[in-house]
């Protein structure tokens, strides 16, 4: 129980220092979760937000780190006893997330529970926990702030935080990230500092790096990109500040290539997909057992 005080202040701190987006009608996290939550909840009924409530809601009774509903909203949610955990696997997502979709499989709360799900499914035996970290302001995919790396540089710091304490709460512990679409760049931009020891970017459109030697990390970095993912159509280049370079799974960016199935760019963690047993594996350790592309 102690450490996980811990890592909630820690979380809340870190996560939520940078600004939110716009804050609407809703009040600023106080650092009790619990609380905050209810007066979201509060909030969302009294101004008639109908979907923002159903989503606030659904997590009352889940061990929610760190919370803030202004704006489009952030959340860190646990899965698993971080207490006891051996292996700790951070899912950082990407555009498009917000409070109102936390549980869809397409995004940062369905994703890191699908992948509990399968990881507890692949290592039955294994003290395993899952974090949802929706703790930056994700860029719309329809928006020019999802064309460069400016909310990446951002959101790496607080990820940077984020897992430094965790790590102070589990010195013991092995970590691994798992990042999807704009949250590979987070990813990529916080790789140096995370100190994982397996790093999967699924659907990335790239990390402004060349190679993976420009992440400056001693993880295992690992690529995949599902058939039918429109990142196929996505200019690989960078001009100007704008686009993120080199396509992770192009052999010259020096990626292990995992398989990712065939449902999309939406779709890399959805149940029974081999995008997610791949996800799995990997963030158990499990390279070896991931089928060679």
């Amino acid at each position: 129980m102690r450490s996980m005080l811990a890592v909630s202040a820690l979380g809340l701190i870190a996560t939520f220092t940078a600004g939110t987006a716009s804050a609407g009608p809703y009040a600023a996290p106080t650092g009790d979760v619990r609380a905050d939550l209810d007066a979201a909840i509060t909030t969302a009924e009294r101004v008639h937000d109908d979907g923002r409530a159903r989503a606030l809601t659904a997590l009352r009774g889940r061990r929610l780190l760190a919370f803030d509903a202004r704006g489009r909203g952030r959340a860190v949610e646990a899965l698993g006893d971080l207490d006891t955990a051996g292996r700790i696997i951070v899912v950082v997502p990407g555009a498009d997330n917000t409070l109102d979709v936390f549980d869809s499989p397409k995004f940062a709360g369905g994703a890191a529970r699908n992948l509990y799900d399968q990881a507890r499914a692949d290592a039955p035996g294994e003290r395993i926990a899952v974090v949802a970290w929706m703790g930056y302001d994700a860029p719309r995919t329809l928006s020019p702030a999802v064309l460069d790396d400016g909310r990446a540089r951002e959101a790496a710091g607080l990820l940077e935080d984020f897992v430094s304490g965790l790590r102070a709460a589990r010195p013991a512990a092995r970590f691994s990230l798992v990042c999807h679409s704009y949250g590979t760049v987070v990813c990529a931009k916080a790789a140096h500092a995370v100190q994982a020891t397996d790093i999967a970017l699924a659907g990335s459109p790239g990390t402004t790096a060349s190679t993976v030697s420009g992440l400056r990390t001693s993880a295992r970095v690992w690529a995949g990109r599902s058939s039918g993912d429109w990142m196929d159509w996505i200019p690989n280049v960078r001009w100007l500040g704008l686009g993120f370079g080199q396509d992770p799974t192009a052999a010259s960016f020096g990626a292990t290539v995992f398989p990712a199935g065939s449902n999309g760019h939406s779709g890399y963690f959805f149940a029974g997909g081999e995008a997610l047993r791949s996800l799995s594996l990997i963030s158990l350790g499990r390279g070896g057992e991931v089928r060679p592309v």
